[in-house]
Order: C-alpha cells, then structure tokens, then sequence
C-alpha cells in the first residue's frame, strides 16, 4: 500500500501529540502514592468535596481530584451530597453522576451513516434528564461569577459553602434532583422549591456589601417618611421610603434562582463540556495512513490500522464502512487487532472514503477516523 502526504500526517500528530499533553494525557499520574488525577467536567467544578475508599478532599481550581483506579466517588457541595457511587474515571461530567443515565450512556445511537456514536445518547440525555438538568443548574447558579464563559468552569467559593451549610437545616424539605425540572425550579412567593429556598440564603458579594443585607421589609417601607421633594431639604441621615423600596429592589433582585440558568444555558455549557472530552480522545488516536492512492489492478487485499500516540490502541468495538462500496469494499474489521480490511472493486479514478468507528475500551464513547482510498 502506498500513502501519501506523509509530511503533512508527520505535522499532524506532532501537533495531535502537543495537544494531548496539553489537554491532559490518558495516565493522569502524578502522585507519589500511585494515584491519579482526574476533574470534575473539563473545564472543571471547583469546591467541590470528593470522596474515595483512599481519598478525602476538595476539588482544585480546575475541579481536580486524587482516586485509584477501581474506586467509586462520593461528591457533594458543602453538607449537600450530589452523588453517590460514581466510577472513578479521569474525567467525570454530570451525565454520570446518576446510575440511570451512567448506564444509559453505555447504548450508543445510530448516525445516518449507520455508526455508532455517544453523541446521540449524551444529547438525548441532556435533553430528557430531570436529574442531570435539575443538577447542572443548580450547580451554575452556585457558580461565583454566575455566568459560565466559554472556557471557564464553575468556580464554588467557600463562602458560598458555608452559607450553603447554614441554610441547609432551614429549608422545607431535603433537595430531590430527581423532582420534574418545573417542580425544582419553583418559584413561587409561597411555594419556592427547596432548592431556591436555599439559594435564597446566599449571598454572592463581599459580607459587608449592602446587597447581604435584610431587605427592608414592607412594613417598614410603609412607615418611614417621604422623600422630601426639595434636594436641600433631605437628610442624609434618614432612610425615606422611596429609598427603602429602592433597596428593597436592590436585595431582591441580587437573591438567585435556578431559573437565573435557563434551560438552553445548561444544554449549551454541557453540550460543550462533552464536545470538549470528544476532542481531547480523538485527538489521541489516528490511522496509520490517511490517503491511500492505489492502481486499479491492485485488487488484493489491504489493511489500515488504528494507532494510539503514545500508547497501544486497546478497544472495545470496532466497525467501518465504505461510503462507495462500487468502488471500495469493505472486506472484514476486528477490535483485537485494531485494524480494518478492505479491497479496490471499481475502475481508475474511482474514490471512496473508508469510515472507521472504534471504541476504546476506557470509555463509552466512540472515535471516528476516515481513509480516502484514491484508485489511479
């Protein structure tokens, strides 16, 4: 078989090769003990308390974490437990942060092309879940800069934590991820879901800012006097209805909800989360050729292989297909050896592109590579 361009597939994986040690690598190593590291989403949940059958912690800027492989992981916010029993991996998204849909994601979807692909799961996931929405707000809405920016994880300072903490014992009833995503965003004057019920306690600015204070009740709007209408006449030491109310607004407007993230926000910042980690593993194999130019009397048969940077290729499943059988067939593929078999059965200047879908055995996600296969 003879390949083309191999400046250019050289170039490509030493960039694939910066990329991935810049991403973070499979291994993840790095303790002195033999643990490993792995995150909380990519872009990382900070503040998070974590814990494994070896470990106890909180989760670093970039929602870091310490586990051995093998062990499952206990995470909460503060006193609040988020999850339970979740498998260690080097990267954990709220997606597994449930069983129900930690399983479901082992079913992959069909594309057009009829491959396998995770995507498909993950969005229907993120889009029928109560849980993994109702989770994903709320977590958003504990985030300190409230707004979650491209690139930017979810920042949970211990401020917030502790006022968490303190409110906990207040609310109705405990926090259920699992309610209807209308009935956890609640609103209501007399029916706030406990979920903003606690929000409501929190305050997001320094202590001694005014919008963590009381706000004024109305009684007391009611009986402070009205703002004289001359300028000259005011007092700067009385606080006058009109000033009340304004403060009362103030306050008011500055408590959060989970209805502060909408629905679409959170479908987004998941969305690019796991777009994120789709990257990061395609990134870390490739095929042994990327162009195939053959003469149309080389009928036998030809082999492309899966490769790792790195690393040896270690799947699960495998599959491919010719998007032109008329000019190339596909003649047989294996998981074992990593490898797909095919052979030229149309005329010079036929083409077609060869498909090959993987999985590697470490994920539930599948990896997509193409060979152009040119008959000259």
């Amino acid at each position: 078989m003879k390949s083309v361009h191999l400046k250019t597939a050289s170039s490509i994986l030493i960039s694939a090769w910066l990329t991935a040690g810049c991403l973070g690598g499979d291994d993840s190593s790095g303790g002195g003990d033999g643990s490993k590291a792995g995150s909380i989403t990519p872009t990382g949940i900070s503040g998070l308390s974590y814990q494994t059958a070896s470990r106890t912690g909180k989760t670093g800027d970039q929602g870091q974490y310490r586990y051995f492989p093998g062990e499952t992981l206990t995470l909460s916010v503060g006193n609040l437990e988020l999850a339970t029993g979740v498998p260690v991996e080097p990267v954990i998204t709220p997606l597994e942060f449930f069983t129900f849909e930690r399983e479901a994601l082992k079913i992959a979807g069909t594309t057009d092309e009829g491959l396998q692909s995770h995507r498909i799961t993950e969005q229907q996931l993120i889009q029928n879940s109560d849980a993994v929405m109702n989770l994903t707000r709320f977590l958003m809405a504990l985030n300190w800069r409230q707004r979650t920016s491209s690139g930017d994880g979810i920042e949970i300072r211990d401020r917030v934590i502790q006022q968490l903490n303190a409110a906990l014992p207040l609310i109705s009833e405990p926090i259920d991820f699992n309610v209807p995503r209308g009935e956890f965003a609640l609103e209501e004057e007399e029916a706030l879901s406990p979920a903003n019920q606690l929000l409501a306690e929190i305050c997001f600015y320094p202590p001694d800012d005014e919008l963590c204070e009381e706000p004024p009740t109305l009684e007391a709007i009611e009986n402070a006097p009205p703002q004289p209408e001359e300028a000259e006449d005011r007092d700067p030491d009385i606080e006058y209805s009109e000033d009340l109310r304004s403060k009362r607004e103030r306050i008011l407007k500055a408590i959060r909800t989970v209805g502060d993230v909408a629905v679409d926000t959170a479908e987004a910042y998941l969305t690019r989360e796991l777009d994120i980690l789709t990257t990061r593993l395609g990134i870390r194999y490739y095929l042994n050729e990327f162009v195939a130019d053959l003469p149309a009397s080389d009928t036998g048969i030809k082999t492309v292989n899966v490769k790792k940077i790195a690393g040896k290729p270690d799947l699960a499943d495998i599959e491919a297909i010719s998007t032109r059988d008329q000019d190339v067939v596909v003649h047989s593929f294996g998981w074992q050896s990593a490898s797909v078999d095919y052979f030229l059965a149309g005329e010079s200047g036929g083409e077609s592109e060869i498909l090959v879908n993987f999985k590697p055995s470490d994920t539930y996600r599948w990896v997509k590579k193409s060979l152009r296969v040119v008959i000259n």
